[in-house]
């Protein structure tokens, strides 16, 4: 059945195929030639298998355990360099008719208070937003076609880019919304939004329908075509993820490069992000309720067999996690994280003016989980250039239409880093300018100093120069 061209998510996600390939890295993985193998191949930056990869994963021999560590850093820094990019979540609603049993947002969670925002509350939400230094979302509802309609969505962006506050604004908008239909994709689309993501949650077909009981998420296929659908729509940019703690982490990782794997097979084009969430405690959800939680040693581990597997694409770590795991994966291949998070529909604007303190505890009670980076984003950008990344605000390739199958041309010649390094560094000093307190600051403007001699073009790096000037008389959003 297995066919990663198939448009029929028990075609390309085949149960088979997977067990097949768990067997399959079994039987290699105490093979340490077989794992050498694997991992020269994967120094070509082309990529691996779902089977080649799964043998990594198994691996427990240390000495190759080490060489995939530093390989996964080595593809880090030459495909993404020293770049972080900076976002945050915003939850317009925990409406939602579904039965998810792993989160609160649950049409049968009676403990927490419904809320939407209206679009006077979103305008509220981005000026918190832009006060910070925000310039880019991820929009997140609950599933409900009464109270969260696509035309609700739509609006909803319009007022996100439609709002300018000082120097701030939204220059883009990705969407993580429940699975929909191609002419909503297509609308979305012309909305202008960025990435469309959607979380497997689990690929493990039985365990997915016992744990979506009711509603419509409860459809396995519909939602796991998804991705395809917005594909057909238009949106060449699409983001993958699964919920780790949910299933065997062996079995989603085999399935998850499985779709990535899919996606370049029907549609040329693999998956422009990967997140890599864990199931954390919320309101009415207890982690120790699901049984295959992992280890941050194991989660470490994903990452890197993730950046091996698909160097191209960008890889995702919210604040679900601490400062300290957050940190032992970032040289592993993550190129994206959320910096002062909120995850509760409100969040922002009702915390605005709270010291780090009260931002720990405070709770609007419509929380999706709990948080376990409570820091403000001045201090994530200034604990991002201490330990010698660049924190990135830059929009430019999706302004420029530099998505899809042409993001990845450029990626894989590494002529990305000609735009991606010198818009970091001007959104950067746009952030370090408007927002930043004065040792993030003095930090910032320091690093900028010194990688702007990195930039080998003599061209480009004099344009630069001159934006920098710019950015500091006063004028914003430079790009190449």
């Amino acid at each position: 059945m297995y066919n990663p061209a198939s448009a029929r998510a028990e075609e390309f996600i085949a149960h088979e195929e997977v067990l097949e390939t768990l067997a399959y890295a079994d039987r290699y993985k105490e093979d340490a030639a077989a794992a050498r193998a694997i991992l020269d191949k994967a120094r070509l930056k082309k990529g691996l298998t779902h089977r080649e990869a799964s043998v990594l994963l198994a691996c427990e021999i240390p000495e190759i355990a080490e060489e995939l560590f530093a390989l996964a850093r080595q593809i880090k820094i030459e495909i993404y360099g020293n770049r972080i990019v900076m976002f945050a979540p915003l939850y317009l609603s925990n409406y939602c008719i579904n039965g998810c049993v792993y989160c609160p947002y649950h049409k049968q969670n009676c403990t927490i208070p419904r809320k939407k925002l209206t679009q006077a509350e979103i305008a509220d939400e981005v000026r918190a937003l832009q006060d910070m230094g925000h310039k880019r979302l991820a929009i997140e509802t609950g599933e409900d076609p009464v109270n969260n309609p696509i035309e609700y969505i739509l609006e909803s962006l319009q007022t996100i880019y439609s709002v300018k506050h000082k120097n701030g604004a939204i220059r883009r908008a990705n969407v993580n919304i429940a699975a929909t239909t191609v002419e909503n994709y297509r609308r979305l689309k012309e909305a202008g939004i960025g990435t469309y993501i959607l979380f497997q949650e689990t690929y493990h077909k039985e365990s997915y329908e016992q744990l979506h009981p009711t509603g419509p998420k409860h459809n396995y296929a519909y939602h796991t075509e998804a991705h395809d659908r917005a594909m057909q729509g238009g949106i060449d940019d699409v983001g993958l993820g699964v919920l780790f703690g949910l299933e065997l982490y062996r079995y989603e990782f085999a399935a998850l490069l499985m779709h990535a794997e899919h996606l370049e097979a029907a549609f040329g084009v693999g998956p422009h992000t990967i997140s890599v969430p864990r199931i954390k405690p919320a309101a009415d959800i207890n982690p120790e309720d699901f049984s295959n939680g992992i280890s941050d040693e194991i989660f470490a581990k994903l990452c890197a067999c993730i950046r091996v597997a698909v160097p191209y694409t960008g890889m995702i770590i919210s604040t679900r996690e601490s400062e300290a795991v957050r940190a032992m994966c970032l040289p592993l291949g993550v190129s994206q994280i959320s910096g002062a998070s909120k995850t509760g529909v409100g969040g922002y604007a009702d915390a605005e003016g709270m010291d780090s303190a009260h931002r720990a505890v405070h709770r609007v009670g419509t929380e999706q989980f709990d948080v376990s980076d409570n820091r403000t984003l001045d201090e994530v950008v200034r604990w991002l250039m201490e330990l010698g990344y660049i924190p990135s605000f830059c929009t430019a390739c999706y302004r420029e239409g530099r998505t899809g199958d042409r993001f990845m041309q450029l990626a894989k010649t590494g002529q990305i880093q000609n735009c991606c390094h010198p818009n970091a560094l001007m959104t950067l000093e746009e952030f370090l300018i408007d927002y930043a307190s004065p040792e993030t600051r003095r930090i910032g403007e320091a690093l900028i100093a010194s990688e702007i001699n990195s930039i080998p073009n003599e061209k480009m790096r004099a344009n630069v120069v001159r934006h920098l000037a710019q950015i500091q008389e006063g004028e914003r959003d430079f790009r190449v």
